[in-house]
């Protein structure tokens, strides 16, 4: 399959693009940074999704909303607005088969940023209105929301060990995921299931069980 995935030069979206080219596919990676994969069958584009033009990319078949950007005062302008430029010209067409979107668990406990959970929530329920516009295609629309995720967008917490170890207070499974394995989940979301469509799933390890944000 031909696959496009945002925010592809580090964390969770690198993670997703090598997953999709270790299982075969074709990638197209967007990212306002230079590419980090060397590989025949990945395609990179520099671009902002917020403010650049779009490049021309056809023949999309899955699509993967994931660049984002948390507390910078472009939140709503990047990880909601941007997310629905890029489906409303790669996603919402036929010929697509899945489009997964890498919300937050925020969306659901709104323990962040005001602007990023805003952003985030937004996003929630813009999937489900994708998921019923591309049903007549016979396309999935879904969101997976982590939690905390091993990148170096959470360094600032990561790093300092009494911020840490409250984080882990308030985390039931004491670890948070790496983007190894949220890019596992946005896999099977996006090209193993067949069936589910319009929902959000919650990785956070517990978190959202509880809802005090530590930064």
């Amino acid at each position: 399959m031909k696959v496009l995935i945002t925010g592809t030069s580090s964390g969770i979206g690198r993670a997703a693009a090598l997953k999709f080219l270790q299982c075969g596919h074709d990638v197209v990676g967007i990212d306002t940074m230079s590419a980090t994969i060397c590989d025949a069958h990945y395609r990179h584009c520099v671009c902002d999704i917020a403010a650049d033009e779009l490049p021309q990319i056809d023949d999309i078949e899955v699509l993967v909303n994931n660049a984002g950007v948390q507390d910078s005062g472009r939140d709503i302008d990047v990880n909601l607005k941007g997310t629905i430029r890029i489906t409303e010209k790669y996603g919402v067409r036929q010929g697509i088969k899945s489009i997964v979107f890498v919300a937050s668990a925020s969306a659901t406990t709104g323990a962040e940023f005001p602007e990023y959970v805003a952003s985030k929530g937004g996003m929630v329920s813009y999937m489900k209105n994708v998921a019923l516009r591309v049903a007549e295609w016979g396309a999935t629309s879904n969101s997976i929301s982590p939690g905390g995720v091993i990148t170096a967008l959470n360094n600032h917490v990561m790093k300092d060990p009494a911020l840490w170890n409250e984080i882990m207070t308030e985390t039931p499974l004491k670890k948070w995921a790496s983007a190894e394995e949220i890019a596992e989940w946005v896999y099977f979301v996006a090209a193993v299931n067949k069936s589910m469509t319009a929902q959000d799933i919650v990785i956070d390890n517990g978190e959202s069980a509880r809802a005090k944000f530590v930064w």
